[in-house]
């Protein structure tokens, strides 16, 4: 009886790019990043209020330019 458990692994399929699988990864790369923005916004109104001594926001978004 051998004793190795050296396991064959199958080769996944190969990737097709086809316009549907475009249009559908675009659309859900867009949800994603409105998703992510309406997060962000509703987190920062909850700290809107708290500032420090010098009247600056405590909570603020960092690396964000307009």
């Amino acid at each position: 009886m051998s004793k190795d458990n050296v396991i064959e692994l199958k080769n996944p399929e190969p990737f097709i790019d086809d316009p549907i699988t475009e249009i559908l990864r675009n659309g859900a790369r867009k949800l994603l990043a409105e998703a992510l923005e309406a997060e962000i916004e509703s987190f920062l109104s909850q700290y809107a209020d708290f500032k420090d001594d010098q009247g600056h926001m405590r909570v603020t978004r960092n690396g964000y330019l307009p």
